[in-house]
């Protein structure tokens, strides 16, 4: 999820396309938290690894 928000973002960036860029930044955050919450061991969604 942060690889594709990653590319998400630098497309947007580099095209010029505001809801890309709006997109990946999203991903990114929404994925950096769910991998901060899963190496502290703490279950997300009844899920303690998504794979």
């Amino acid at each position: 999820m942060i690889v594709l928000g990653i590319i998400l973002l630098v497309i947007g960036l580099l095209a010029g396309i505001g809801l890309l860029t709006t997109i990946g930044g999203v991903l990114v955050l929404i994925g950096a938290v769910l991998w901060i919450l899963g190496a502290t061991g703490r279950m997300v969604g009844g899920r303690k690894h998504y794979f």
